[in-house]
């Protein structure tokens, strides 16, 4: 934690750090008028004795705050009383101060003003606070330089996160929420409150992703987790009949490199096998399908971040400045296990995943999009029993991920256990939304080919292979 700066420490500079001595008289003079609702205001408002920058003011609001929690009545009078008990009353400059106070503040009407602008000259001060540590640790400190920017980083993130907002009126909040629902009545489509995923089914469960929900979707590896994310990119990201709006998305893929995810993105949306790449084919009609995918996918606004090894931290920096430049409405991020935090590797991943889980969280609450985000399985669905039917308890390496997600949504193929009644469904793919802070839960049954790498939805009830065309040459795909 930063070290608070006193009237009473010199800055090491010229400047004066900001204040309003005004402000801090005002907020103590409208709490000698009005103890009971300014006390509760500062509360609300986040202010704590450092937030007022002279000290004799530290040490009243400190008392008036402690009186008040017990119950006491804070007045002139009380004040002085507890202030010479203490043997503090000329520390604050007597009881003659006191009076000024009072004086001074004609009416604890403006109490609200006062409190805002002693809030904003602390938050300025932390702020200066915490840039002179990040300066004096560039030239004093062997760390490299990255871990600096990331201390630093983190170090401006607290100060925002510390930051509390008023409370919204209960009437707000009721015709807020009558507005959403009129939107769903005109639109009659039960996701109409959040982003559609373009899976028909599965947006029936969630209505959609909602602003500031943590999705995870989880499943053992090769199941196709990172198809199905890419999937909904695209969906979101460009115009169709079920959605008519290109979303901006950001993907953050800490595993796969950029070149290969588009490629993917390419052949999927083509539907042309990717194997027709790697193996150095490809027929003229499917170049054909390959270039109306690329001219579709290039007018999506899709923003594609492949660095290895992000930092949490990082990663969020980097998604609110893509949020602020581009309007970003989905974040996807593959995986949450491939993210580092230093600042709790030593204590073992369990505690390093529980702090990159709640810094996800924060970061969709923070930018009010949706965050979906990639997770490994452990192996216990598999040494569980043959079938290897997933649970929320299977989340790897952290509790954390299912506390702090709003929906998780478990993959599974069951093509892929032997014994399984409908092993021989190769394009079966069951999509288990096991928690669901927001509506139902149950299970969602989708295709998958794997030549393409594509999800598509599935007619309830209906079981069959995706259909397959031969190309200009006369192979079948």
């Amino acid at each position: 934690m930063a070290k608070k700066i006193t009237p009473q420490e010199a800055p090491k500079s010229d400047r004066v750090p900001p204040y309003s001595e005004e402000a801090e008289r005002g907020v103590l003079g409208a709490i000698l008028l009005d103890p009971g609702r300014v006390i509760d205001l500062c509360i609300e408002r986040g202010l704590s004795p450092d937030a007022f920058y002279i000290r004799p003011h530290q040490a009243l609001f400190e008392l008036f705050v402690s009186m008040s929690s017990e119950n006491r009545p804070v007045d002139l009078v009380t004040a002085a009383e507890r202030l010479a008990t203490q043997g503090r009353l000329d520390e604050i400059g007597g009881h003659a101060y006191l009076e000024q106070l009072v004086d001074s503040t004609p009416t604890a009407a403006h109490a609200e003003y006062y409190v805002d602008l002693v809030y904003q000259k602390y938050l300025l001060r932390s702020i200066i606070d915490r840039s002179r540590e990040a300066i004096d640790n560039c030239y004093t400190s062997e760390e490299a330089a990255h871990e600096i920017l990331n201390r630093a980083e983190q170090s401006i993130l607290e100060i925002s996160s510390e930051q509390r907002t008023s409370v919204i009126p209960w009437s707000q909040l009721v015709k807020d929420a009558m507005g959403d629902i009129e939107k769903i009545y005109q639109n009659d489509k039960s996701y109409a409150a959040g982003i559609p995923t373009g899976y028909q089914d599965l947006d029936e469960k969630l209505m959609g992703m909602k602003p500031g929900e943590m999705i995870i979707l989880a499943a053992r590896p090769s199941m196709g987790k990172t198809s199905l994310a890419l999937n909904i990119a695209e969906k979101v990201a460009t115009v169709h009949t079920e959605d008519p709006v290109a979303r901006p998305v950001a993907v953050f893929s800490l595993e796969m490199s950029s070149d290969q995810l588009v490629k993917r993105m390419l052949c999927s949306h083509a539907r042309v096998p990717s194997h027709k790449l790697t193996g150095g084919y490809i027929s003229g009609v499917k170049h054909g399908q390959l270039a109306q995918a690329a001219d579709a996918l290039m007018k999506s606004p899709i923003l594609l971040d492949d660095t290895a090894g992000l930092e949490a931290l990082e990663l969020r920096s980097r998604a609110r400045r893509m949020w602020r430049k581009h309007k970003i409405q989905l974040i996807i991020v593959d995986y949450l296990q491939m993210l580092n935090y230093s600042q709790y590797a030593r204590e073992g991943r369990q505690r390093e995943t529980a702090a990159m889980s709640g810094a996800m969280k924060a970061m969709a609450k923070e930018l009010g999009v949706p965050v979906l985000i990639l997770s490994q399985l452990s192996r216990a669905p598999e040494t569980r029993d043959r079938l290897a039917v997933p649970k929320l308890s299977d989340l790897r390496d952290s509790g954390s991920i299912e506390q702090d997600a709003d929906v998780v949504c478990l993959l599974r193929r069951p093509c892929k256990y032997p014994g399984d009644e409908n092993e021989h469904d190769k394009s079966l793919a069951v999509l288990d939304v096991a928690k669901n802070r927001n509506g139902p839960t149950g299970l969602v049954r989708l295709n998958f080919s794997e030549e393409f790498t594509r999800f598509d939805s599935r007619a309830e009830g209906v079981d069959h292979e995706p259909d397959f065309e031969p190309d200009d040459e006369g192979f079948e795909i």
